[in-house]
């Protein structure tokens, strides 16, 4: 898409909010920003951006509450991940026919490179900053965005075909998406959580199983085998399911035999290492390990370096 000209509102004035106004500015789109609150509370978030738009771009600032009119006057609304997609404000947009996104998916849109999401109740962070660590340490380019602090946006500048992303992406963030396709996808567990955001535990999951959404057969789906919720949603993806499991053997994934951690393919089965090589403490921690090799072996990284990566990895 090609933004000049183009009026897009920006909906939340936080970190991810602010990176998707300063992509969009640079690119000479007229941006309405909103926020609840006040000039005074987000002042150094909005510098910044009013110093980009005197060469670049508009930038119209609506602080201490939304305005309805600019919710049917835009060309597209971008919204921040802690901002409800629920909000009757965008019922309005999508009513004029204005598209209303997710900031992952306008960063999707314009990134180069290959994306890892991973989703789930617990162990979101750890296996993400853990698989990019993995990935580092077998000599590929990678980066940790999303949920984990730094919004993948702020990336898509000067993204370049042979990185890879690994995305920490919350329920929320999954709401708003459109064509956001990651090649390799993961729900780690499922735990009712958000349920004040959420109707019921089938809603929430329902959210969450969004990040296989527009998958392929060429795409995987990397679930828990030992998590019922998750294990079963082997037989509905589109995709390829790769499980993980700590208590069982799997027919494509990782998992435990005795006091080892193995690989099995189609091309074969192979020790990884010991399991006392995981530093970090908790069965939990295991199974986030678990994943994360799975999803460092589907992206084609060697194994060679992963025991090393692991013992030192402080979580």
């Amino acid at each position: 898409m090609d933004y000049s000209g183009k009026t897009i509102l920006v909906v939340g004035a936080g970190r991810s909010g602010t990176a998707s106004a300063r992509f969009l500015l640079a690119r000479g789109a007229r941006v309405i920003l909103t926020d609840k609150k006040n000039v005074d509370t987000l002042g150094p978030m909005i510098t910044p951006l009013c110093d980009l738009a005197a060469s670049h771009g508009e930038l119209v600032l609506e602080l201490g509450g939304h305005r309805e009119h600019t919710f049917r006057s835009c060309d597209l609304v971008v919204v921040s991940p802690g901002v409800p997609l629920a909000l009757p404000l965008f019922d309005i947009s999508r009513r004029a026919g204005i598209p209303v996104i997710a900031e992952v998916e306008l960063a999707f849109r314009h990134l180069k490179g290959r994306i890892i999401g991973i989703t789930g109740s617990n162990g979101k962070t750890t296996t993400t900053v853990l698989v990019t660590e993995l990935l580092k340490g077998a000599g590929l380019s990678a980066f940790s965005a999303g949920n984990i602090g730094t919004p993948l946006i702020s990336l898509a500048a000067n993204s370049c075909p042979d990185d890879i992303y690994v995305v920490e992406l919350s329920s929320f963030q999954l709401e708003g998406i459109d064509r956001f396709r990651p090649f390799i996808a993961s729900i780690l567990n499922l735990t009712p959580d958000h349920l004040d955001r959420y109707a019921d535990f089938d809603d929430y999951i329902k959210a969450k199983r969004r990040i296989f959404a527009n998958q392929t057969f060429t795409d995987y789906a990397v679930l828990n085998a030992d998590d019922p919720r998750t294990s079963a949603l082997a037989a509905e993806v589109t995709s390829q399911p790769v499980l993980f499991s700590r208590l069982q053997e799997v027919a494509a994934g990782t998992f435990v035999r005795g006091d080892k951690v193995y690989y099995r393919s189609e091309s074969g089965e192979k020790e990884l290492f010991a399991t006392n090589t995981v530093s970090l403490k908790g069965s939990h921690n295991l199974e986030n390990v678990l994943a994360a090799c799975s999803m460092a072996l589907l992206t084609g990284a060697s194994p060679d370096t992963f025991a090393e990566t692991i013992r030192s990895f402080p979580g």
